[in-house]
């Protein structure tokens, strides 16, 4: 059972790590500079839409899309809800410090950028034919030309 769990903990994990590790460069290095925090702020976005892309791209070859879609979904989830809820109170403040209409931006945002990272490395996993189905449909049909056809008599 452990063994299941133990690559969705460590997504939402990593996951995390890097919203706390924008959290500080923003805290300690441009504190008060709104701009550079946006442009910090959006490279997080980034990060977390690559590193979703990535375990996309890795996932989607060992297993069909509806089982690790599921898991991956998941510990996108859990890794929002700490940054949204935990992540602030590191650095200390209140998750809803800024206003409710830019926590709830913030949530928007990171959907998106999870969303468009998965799809993007699923999209290219596809194109490039190594998901799971394409190598499925590609090992049935070299199965079926590998053995001759049985002729029946009557």
């Amino acid at each position: 059972m452990g063994q299941r769990w133990r690559p969705l903990a460590v997504l939402a994990i990593a996951l995390f790590a890097v919203n706390v590790i924008a959290r500080l460069v923003i805290r300690f290095g441009f504190d008060g500079d709104e701009m550079a925090a946006d442009r910090v702020t959006l490279g997080m976005f980034a990060v977390i839409a690559l590193i979703l892309a990535g375990v996309a791209f890795g996932w989607g070859q060992r297993r069909p899309l509806a089982q690790w879609g599921a898991e991956a979904a998941g510990a996108i989830g859990i890794a929002l809800a700490l940054t949204m809820l935990v992540g602030p109170l590191l650095v200390g403040q209140s998750p809803f410090a800024v206003g409710s209409a830019t926590f709830f931006w913030q949530v928007v945002l990171y959907l998106v950028a999870a969303t468009a990272g998965t799809a993007l490395g699923y999209l290219l996993l596809t194109t490039l034919g190594r998901d799971h189905r394409s190598q499925s449909l590609k090992r049935y049909a070299e199965s079926t030309v590998a053995k001759p056809r049985r002729i029946v008599r009557r």
